[in-house]
């Protein structure tokens, strides 16, 4: 394309928005929408952006995500995961824009042992995993352009998430008990929109032929698979310069021991062979990814304390 897209993005202040930003800063006219500016729970007002904006791409990083809290507001979830995609995917198929969205391994139950592909059958655990499949089958249903890219366990160097978390108790405490059976594949933002802005190039670019060919849902997670218990290990392993020296002890617990108003699925673990194959992308390992995490929290905390 001669002149820049204009790719407007949702969610611009979350951790994955964050990224995305970064990622398309040279490369488009970039239009970001934090919940102040594009309020993804009223119809209304995501068709008025769109319209106003007139993007030629829609990267709709907004969601609800707080997914135990979802339990008790079924509603506001739906409206956000459940109902804004929908509407999304109508604008953009009458602009004839681009549409991708991200939905979550929480809609599979986690019972197969295997990682998951994308024909597997759903059977969302919880709320929030209903609300991210109803998502996706309104995208479908409307069709068009469009990409579904499922992924798990996001974290970045900002927000809320499971590291910074585990950052901050390693703080505090002598002795964590951290769930072990429930296993998935830690995935930055950063990869995520790393990902997301080779693969919107190409499509612009025509370079993956047809959208009847391309479009759909597809898996996009770091490579390689770990349990909480081992990823927080992993993170106390690599960072004693940020806590001080100090280097708590994790100790492994079952699911049972640990109960949530939202159950989890076991087994997270998503394959990302069709992204490959279509794509020819991959994502880095998520050891790889967690090192790069780690590396911009120990820059960022080095430069202001200097």
């Amino acid at each position: 394309m001669s002149a820049w897209p204009r790719v407007l993005v949702t969610g611009a202040q979350g951790q994955v928005g964050r990224a995305l930003l970064q990622s398309f800063a040279d490369s488009a006219e970039v239009i970001a929408c934090d919940r102040s500016t594009l309020d993804l729970s009223n119809p209304e007002k995501i068709r008025t952006r769109i319209r106003e904006a007139a993007p030629d791409v829609i990267v709709n990083s907004g969601a609800y995500t707080a997914v135990d809290r979802a339990e008790s507001e079924q509603e506001l979830a739906m409206a956000i995961n459940g109902r804004a995609p929908g509407v999304l995917a109508e604008e953009a198929r009458r602009a004839g824009a681009l549409l991708i969205h991200y939905s979550t391994d929480y809609v599979f139950d986690g019972s197969r042992t295997a990682p998951w592909v994308e024909d597997d059958a759903t059977n969302p655990l919880s709320v929030y995993g209903a609300t991210k499949l109803a998502g996706e089958d309104a995208v479908r249903n409307i069709g068009g352009r469009f990409l579904i890219f499922r992924t798990s366990w996001v974290y970045a160097p900002e927000g809320k998430n499971f590291l910074l978390t585990m950052l901050r108790l390693g703080r505090e405490r002598d002795t964590l008990n951290i769930v072990d059976d429930q296993i998935g594949a830690p995935t930055t933002a950063a990869e995520l929109a790393r990902a997301t802005h080779a693969i919107t190039t190409g499509i612009l670019e025509d370079a993956f032929r047809a959208a009847d060919d391309w479009a759909g849902i597809y898996h996009m997670t770091c490579s390689g698979s770990v349990s909480w218990c081992g990823f927080a290990r992993a993170i106390f392993e690599r960072v004693p310069g940020l806590l001080d020296g100090r280097s708590p002890k994790v100790n492994p617990i079952a699911t049972c021991d640990y109960p949530t108003p939202a159950k989890r699925p076991r087994n997270s673990v998503l394959s990302n062979e069709k992204l490959h194959r279509r794509f020819g992308i991959r994502l880095s390992s998520w050891e790889s990814a967690l090192d790069d995490v780690l590396a911009a929290i120990s820059a960022k905390q080095n430069t202001s304390g200097s």
